[in-house]
């Protein structure tokens, strides 16, 4: 039944869609080396998938706290520049703990990386939500991405940088912005996730098991509505 279920979520695809709305700009690389195997920092959880949280970050505020990242393909400037960015699409479980690791192989080649930075400019950080994620939920790495892909494609991000220039403004904004530029979405299933001293981090959606918008646990739900916030526009 999940099988059928994403297959019609890929479906999908073949709609309209505005295909890189998330970057402001964005030019993949000609190459992508594979990065190091990412290293497994917690224990396998195979358990019954759920339903899916699908983690955008605010990448301005991202490069701005990690200047570490400054040569970066998200930050340096040399591939583009992003706005919200996938983080990764995360199965939950139906009770309990999410599921994890479930295993570290496949690897991804070069070439689907590449195919994915405008989505998720980190080779690391697409093989890491690979293996931590994404292989509880499909057989290898390139389902995962195209899963992730057709979720993410779907979406329609509003002007944050307009919203960001609003007096007074709060998480529920936010998530009305969201819910304006995406009908059947529903005010309980968008999570706001803020940082230090109140700057946006992340946006996180809640899905059921067939991909449908569904209530945000407590802690993926993140601020409430009358929380005071404010966005970083990476200048």
């Amino acid at each position: 039944m999940l099988r059928a279920k994403l297959f019609a979520l890929l479906l999908v695809a073949a709609l309209p869609a505005p295909a890189l709305a998330q970057a402001y700009q964005c030019a993949a690389p000609e190459r992508v080396k594979l990065p190091p195997p990412p290293k497994q920092d917690g224990p396998t959880r195979r358990v019954a998938v759920g339903g899916f949280t699908l983690a955008a970050s605010w990448s301005p505020e991202y490069c701005r706290g990690n200047r570490a990242a400054d040569d970066s393909l998200q930050c340096s400037g040399r591939s583009g520049r992003f706005g919200f960015v996938l983080h990764g699409l995360w199965p939950e479980a139906v009770f309990g703990p999410p599921p994890q690791w479930c295993s570290l192989s496949p690897r991804p080649s070069p070439e689907s990386l590449r195919q994915n930075l405008c989505m998720s400019p980190s080779p690391s950080l697409l093989e890491h939500e690979w293996a931590k994620h994404g292989s509880c939920a499909a057989k290898t790495p390139e389902a995962y991405f195209r899963m992730s892909r057709t979720a993410w494609q779907s979406l329609v991000w509003p002007d944050v940088d307009r919203l960001s220039r609003k007096e007074g403004l709060i998480a529920g904004d936010l998530r009305q912005a969201f819910l304006a530029a995406n009908p059947g979405w529903r005010t309980d299933a968008v999570g706001v996730i803020i940082a230090n001293r109140g700057w946006l981090r992340e946006l996180r959606l809640c899905y059921d098991r067939g991909f449908k918008p569904a209530p945000c646990s407590s802690f993926q739900r993140g601020a409430r509505d009358g929380k005071a916030i404010k966005i970083w526009r990476g200048i």
